[in-house]
């Protein structure tokens, strides 16, 4: 079976909310739908996919994700919304899910990006980072101390 998924931005999905849940078909018959997700960046992408047990290949124009039975290729357009066509043993309930996944695993991993530059970034502007707690729902408390300065 075949699928393909038009990835929304949240800023565009919010604007576009109806459209985020509905699903038809294209003009050769394979399953289309949109699902909301907040991937931008190709290497984040890359690496949320990996997370997902994804052997993947980065082309100038595309990724390719193969897990055991599905394949999915993905997109940018020239509107920067990527767009995913699953391929192999997925039907659309699966393809959504397999995308909820991904954007879970891409929003680990700008998370991790964000820790990484606050931590890099933290004695350039005089703060110590003092402690560091990762809590129960995976979100990350960081407390800094402000620096004396003379």
């Amino acid at each position: 079976m075949s699928v393909s998924l038009i990835l929304l931005p949240l800023a565009v999905a919010a604007v576009a909310a109806t459209h985020a849940a509905t699903a038809g078909r294209d003009g050769e018959g394979r399953v289309v739908c949109e699902v909301q997700t907040r991937m931008r960046d190709e290497t984040l992408l890359v690496a949320a996919l990996r997370d997902t047990g994804a052997a993947v290949v980065a082309e100038p124009d595309a990724i390719i994700a193969d897990w055991a039975d599905v394949r999915a290729g993905f997109r940018r357009g020239e509107d920067g919304i990527w767009s995913a066509h699953f391929t192999g043993e997925v039907d659309e309930q699966r393809a959504v899910e397999a995308v909820r996944a991904i954007d879970a695993a891409y929003g680990r991993q700008v998370q991790r990006a964000v820790l990484e530059r606050l931590r890099a970034q933290a004695p350039a502007a005089g703060l110590r980072l003092e402690s560091e707690q990762v809590t129960e729902d995976a979100s990350v408390r960081l407390v800094f101390a402000v620096e004396g300065r003379s």
